[in-house]
């Protein structure tokens, strides 16, 4: 791994691919306020890692330009828990209970958790609450932001980084549990789902519309 590699530069790269999805060097470049060539000269420290490759797309005519993109490599860079080992525990689980038995025991997760991130979020506005959350959910291996709707009547947020997408991609019911989730810790909002990374995009998001004006 080379110097450059490991400097802050690094982790500012990955966590901006990470929420773009795929971004071009000069786009970074700018964001991260460098020259395009240290720029790329940090992508491509980070392709002999394994964490990012580049892809030519068309962009009209003339030569195809390069964008970059996070590889499953360096999406794990991100993974803060053993996801296979949570993985083998749940499918030794469903193999020794009945469906409706796995079910309640997600069902009864989901909702105890809840409990949980309200007592830490506490009250607050509705914007306040959800920025604890996000940063509760952080330090459980998501990444995460909100912000306002178009309509000003509420918050999206959009998680571009899942620690359970491994158990997720082989258990999709988990998703489910994980929209029950964000409804019980809200339980004074109507909540929804506007992404989900297993069918298309790079992050999952959930729409968050207070009952009553907050």
């Amino acid at each position: 791994m080379k110097a450059e590699a490991s400097s802050p530069t690094r982790k500012t790269t990955l966590s901006l691919l990470l929420k773009e999805g795929q971004s071009s060097a000069s786009k970074l470049a700018e964001t991260l306020g460098i020259s395009v060539q240290a720029m790329r000269r940090h992508l491509r420290n980070l392709e002999e890692d394994g964490l990012v490759k580049s892809n030519q797309i068309p962009l009209g005519p003339g030569r195809p330009s390069n964008v970059w993109q996070l590889t499953s490599q360096g999406e794990n860079t991100f993974n803060k828990g053993n996801a296979q080992f949570a993985l083998d525990l749940l499918n030794s689980v469903k193999r020794t209970c009945q469906e409706e038995s796995f079910e309640k025991i997600l069902g009864d997760h989901a909702t105890e958790k809840a409990r949980k991130y309200r007592n830490k979020i506490g009250s607050g506005s509705l914007k306040q609450r959800i920025e604890k959350l996000l940063s509760i959910r952080q330090s459980e291996g998501y990444l995460g932001e909100c912000r306002k709707d178009k309509e000003g009547k509420g918050w999206l947020i959009n998680e571009f980084h899942c620690s359970i997408k491994e158990i997720a991609m082989e258990h999709p019911g988990i998703c489910d549990q994980e929209l029950t989730l964000i409804r019980l810790t809200f339980p004074d909002c109507e909540v929804n789902r506007t992404h989900w990374r297993i069918e298309y995009g790079h992050f999952c998001g959930f729409h968050i519309i207070p009952l009553e004006k907050d």
